[in-house]
């Protein structure tokens, strides 16, 4: 009943959607029923022994999930070590934080150019454009988590003899954990930004190519369907990410709640 109550908004948005682009009737602005139908023709309507899916969805959806995820991961395991070495150490910190300051302000896409010269159009400037463009939230509350971790914390660790590499192991990383995943659920909505706006530039397939490529050929609802489909991957991956939160920071929210 709670889903219910939660969700009762869209069906009505989407009926009002279907009747007001049918009264209109202008091109550019196709009903959801005719979307939904160019997004079945192009992706879902492949044998069940594929789970539905076209050649189309199989040549463009997949690499682009996987260039988001390699992106995603190499930027989470970048920034959330960084953060927590800059977050533990005040002078580094204090060093490098003009540069990350400097640098987190620059917006991604206008690097793409720079990066096609140095790297050339494939798959390594697609990553490392989603791994700078999405890499700075995650730094950023690695950083904020590490140096908010209670010091009786680190010094009871300290008391009991652990060694630097297990403090930040068994104490700073778990205190500084709902801090980091805040900035890893944040950094993976970019990530699916990012790598749209990539595949733009010089790529041979994706989910950004196809809605070029429909763009290019006046294929409206096709480009409405590629919009609606990053829509429902990022509405899948935040609540997939979400429910692995909840299970791996169950001290956390327990701990709230008793609060």
């Amino acid at each position: 009943m709670n889903a219910l109550k939660r969700v009762w908004l869209v069906p009505l948005v989407v009926a009002l959607w279907e009747l007001t682009t049918r009264i209109l009737q202008d091109t550019d602005f196709p009903p959801p029923s005719t979307i939904v139908l160019r997004m079945h023709e192009m992706w879902f309507s492949g044998p069940v022994s594929r789970l539905f899916l076209t050649d189309d969805a199989i040549e463009n959806i997949l690499p682009s999930l996987g260039r988001m995820f390699t992106g995603w991961i190499l930027a989470a395991v970048l920034g959330v070590i960084i953060g927590v070495v800059l977050g533990r150490s005040r002078t580094a910190a204090d060093y490098v934080e003009p540069l990350i300051q400097f640098a987190r302000v620059i917006p991604p896409p206008l690097l793409l150019p720079l990066l096609l010269v140095l790297l050339h159009a494939g798959l390594a400037m697609q990553i490392a454009a989603i791994v700078f463009g999405v890499v700075w939230p995650v730094l950023l509350n690695s950083i904020d988590g590490a140096k908010a971790v209670d010091r009786t914390y680190t010094e009871t660790a300290i008391v009991f003899g652990l060694t630097r590499a297990q403090q930040l192991r068994n104490v700073v990383i778990p205190a500084a954990a709902p801090k980091i995943f805040a900035g890893l659920r944040l950094s993976l909505s970019l990530a699916l930004i990012l790598m749209v706006i990539s595949e733009l530039f010089g790529s041979a397939d994706g989910i950004g190519y196809q809605l070029l490529q429909a763009q290019r050929g006046f294929d409206t609802p096709a480009v409405w369907g590629a919009i609606a489909l990053l829509g429902l991957l990022g509405y899948l991956v935040n609540g997939l990410f979400t429910v692995a939160e909840r299970r791996l920071l169950v001290w956390h929210h327990h701990a709230r709640r008793t609060h």
